[in-house]
């Protein structure tokens, strides 16, 4: 695992990592407690409730550009975790930014960057026995971009290095590469070509997705296309009826086929054509394979056909970014499965996890968040196949009761990269999320949503005579508006008015009520003036968040390392990179294999 070489091993890393998490209520605040909503819907906003005041007066001096190069790039002094920063270091550290950072500042950017784990990418050449220059042919390519195109080469590499290891190292071979969500198929198309070779098994829910990649199979010459031969008068007649007339042909004397001499006309010839690739279509909801492996034909993985008479085999379940649980179903399917033997998986996508942990066993994080109805459904799923899937996160014990979890928004910003953050990016989304806070303080000045310092414990609230109050007005769901929108304060905001107003929102009776569309132009640009100073610190904000959560996505990674070392079938694990951080940010590959 690529974690900081100041740790004396992996058990002092995940200790201090555990223990910073139950410990900062900085970090709870910045991964989870706060929203960036409610950065100027709450008196006082959460720039000042949140951030101690000589952080906000060095960020006050410096431009956000400066701070995100300090929060991220500048080359800080890796003082053992025992040690502390003096206000001296400070001075001898950013003297050159013109104002000393507060040591607490710099103490916590420590902690950040020694607890996320290390995204560098090896030298492909001192890892891989085939040549990082052969890169995959230009017909198996069909379709990708270049970070696709990256992405697919150096995991087909790793997936083909490994099972090569595990074949020197172990009893066994690997046999098929099942591909967990394999969607266009991409990754398996490169397994099954030049120079791998493998048999692949692509399981996908879309019927559109495998269709897509069977054409793409045919353009990589991994598959013959189909042809379908019929009689041209037959078939127009079953289609157009008593309505087809066939034309006349008199210049020409035609002679009718002989049925006893020529050959059949055939909906779909037969062929003997043997492809790499098996599709099937299934909806993976846990890691039993059973009805999977069932379906697998071993001597010709094209159809899905059941086989009277499986053979033994040994499979190595891949994914290229597994959004959600899909990873934690592959990894159970290594403990679930005798046939599989290994797992080499890529996730992404953390927001879409489920919680584990029931909400009395998360931190206490909603200090500075009002009710949310999606907040509250997706920390009460108790799904035992979400976050945390190790027995060490879900026992953990802290301060404020057992269990290590995380909410939706701290998931969320888990999938940030702010270390690839370009100059033009963060003035686009920074302008966005400013936009839609301000638009988010026009809502709550017309009482379209509630008043945050409103808590709210059911859909009904009481009032003193034991009576029911007015019910809590839904939360505003917006989305993404056209790009056009985006050119000021004030296209934005007619644009966000037009789309809530659509009949087929559910806020559209609200915002007609309100008479909302009838804002003048000029109250709604003077919002967008009364808060302008606000951009920065929310940018502060933003930055601060999506840094913080690094040790997030971190700590998700080691939960699924810890998961698989505590299976007693799992002979061997570790987590290491295997794309480029700045062309794929999402790089930790987490492998498992069975002896």
């Amino acid at each position: 695992m690529p974690y900081s070489a100041r740790f004396a091993g992996v058990e002092e890393y995940i200790q201090s990592m555990l223990n910073f998490i139950t410990s900062s209520e900085l970090f709870q605040h910045l991964c989870g407690g706060i929203h960036i909503l409610d950065f100027i819907t709450q008196e006082p906003d959460l720039y000042t409730a949140v951030l101690p005041e000589d952080w906000r007066q060095f960020f006050d001096r410096h431009e956000i550009s400066d701070i995100l190069d300090f929060l991220m790039r500048v080359d800080l002094p890796l003082f053992e975790t025992s040690q502390s920063i003096s206000q001296a270091s400070c001075a001898n550290i950013c003297g050159h930014m013109g104002f000393s950072p507060p040591p607490s500042l710099l103490e916590y950017i420590k902690n950040i960057r020694l607890l996320s784990l290390d995204r560098t990418f090896p030298d492909p050449q001192r890892i891989y026995s085939l040549s990082p220059d052969s890169v995959l042919a230009r017909q198996v390519t069909v379709g990708m971009n270049a970070k696709k195109v990256h992405e697919v080469s150096n995991l087909a590499r790793y997936v083909d290095n490994l099972s090569s290891n595990i074949s020197s190292k172990y009893s066994y071979s690997i046999s098929h590469f099942v591909d967990f969500g394999s969607g266009q198929n991409y990754l398996g198309r490169a397994l099954a070509s030049q120079p791998y070779n493998k048999k692949v098994i692509a399981l996908e829910s879309k019927p559109l997705n495998i269709d897509g990649a069977r054409n793409m199979d045919v353009t990589a010459k991994l598959a013959r296309k189909e042809i379908t031969m019929r009689d041209k008068k037959q078939y127009r007649s079953k289609i157009y009826g008593n309505q087809y007339i066939p034309k006349p042909v008199t210049s020409i004397e035609t002679t009718p086929p002989d049925p006893k001499t020529s050959p059949p006309r055939c909906e779909t010839p037969p062929t003997n054509h043997e492809s790499n690739i098996q599709y099937i279509e299934t909806v993976i909801e846990n890691g039993d394979l059973s009805s999977i492996i069932g379906r697998i034909n071993y001597s010709s993985p094209l159809p899905s056909t059941q086989s009277s008479d499986p053979k033994p085999q040994n499979m190595m379940v891949i994914s290229l970014h597994s959004c959600g649980n899909l990873l934690h179903h592959g990894l159970r399917s290594l403990t679930l499965n005798p046939s599989v033997r290994a797992i080499a998986l890529v996730g992404c996508c953390y927001n879409l996890l489920t919680e584990r942990l029931p909400p009395t066993s998360q931190p206490p994080t909603s200090r500075f968040r009002p009710h949310n109805d999606r907040l509250t459904q997706t920390s009460s799923t108790c799904d035992p196949h979400g976050f945390p899937m190790s027995e060490r996160f879900m026992k953990h014990k802290h301060a404020s009761g057992e269990g290590i979890s995380f909410n939706i928004t701290a998931r969320m910003m888990a999938v940030q990269a702010p270390r690839n953050w370009t100059q033009t990016e963060c003035n686009s989304f920074f302008t966005r999320h400013f936009y839609r806070a301000v638009f988010q303080r026009i809502l709550l000045d017309k009482d379209i949503i509630d008043d945050p310092h409103t808590r709210h414990t059911d859909d009904i609230t009481k009032n003193h005579d034991g009576g029911n109050e007015q019910k809590r007005n839904p939360p505003i769901i917006l989305g993404s508006l056209r790009k056009p929108a985006y050119t000021s304060f004030l296209a934005y905001t007619r644009a966000a008015i037009t789309k809530l107003s659509d009949p087929s929102t559910p806020h559209a009776s609200l915002i007609h009520q309100k008479n909302l569309s009838s804002i003048p132009d000029e109250e709604i640009c003077a919002y967008e003036t009364r808060y302008a100073h606000k951009k920065k610190q929310l940018s502060v904000m933003w930055s601060l968040m999506a840094f913080s959560a690094q040790v997030v996505e971190s700590a998700i990674v080691v939960d699924r390392w810890l998961w698989l070392r505590e299976q007693e079938e799992v002979k061997e694990a570790w987590v290491e990179n295997v794309f480029d951080y700045t062309i794929s940010p999402r790089n930790l590959i987490v492998v498992g294999v069975k002896g």
